[in-house]
């Protein structure tokens, strides 16, 4: 219970995503701007006030520059926000800087589509660079 008696759950800071889990791997084909998207719809961090989870369909999209991210370590960097408390927000655009600074991508969006709770559903979509 919080200091109003208001019931809370256990959550994480951001110290607990873990990057270190992220790996690379090269891309054969640099020179052509292939689209790349990485689909998941089971995607899931907490709130940081409540530690109710805020769940979403979660779409990684981007063109590679000579690396692409190998898929078991990506499962494994987003299943470690299961219990990080962040905005819906802040998580779209921390998952976008890890792994453009992982991959160096030619371009890359993430675009978080979170269930409604209380009525309102969210769709955040953070970029890097442009697409061609």
């Amino acid at each position: 219970m919080d200091k109003y008696g208001k019931r809370r759950f256990d959550i994480y800071g951001y110290e607990k995503i873990d990057t270190e889990v992220l790996e690379a791997i090269e891309y054969e084909y640099p020179g052509r701007d292939t689209v790349i998207e990485y689909i998941t719809e089971e995607f899931s961090s907490v709130c940081p006030w409540t530690g109710l989870p805020d769940n979403a369909r979660l779409t990684i999209r981007y063109i590679p520059g000579e690396k692409l991210v190998e898929l078991k370590s990506l499962k494994y960097y987003l299943t470690s926000y299961r219990n990080i408390g962040i905005l819906q927000e802040h998580a779209v655009n921390r998952i976008l800087d890890d792994l453009v600074k992982l991959l160096e991508p030619k371009y890359m969006e993430v675009i978080g589509e979170f269930l409604a709770r209380g009525g309102i559903s969210t769709r955040v979509v953070a970029k890097y660079g442009t697409m061609q």
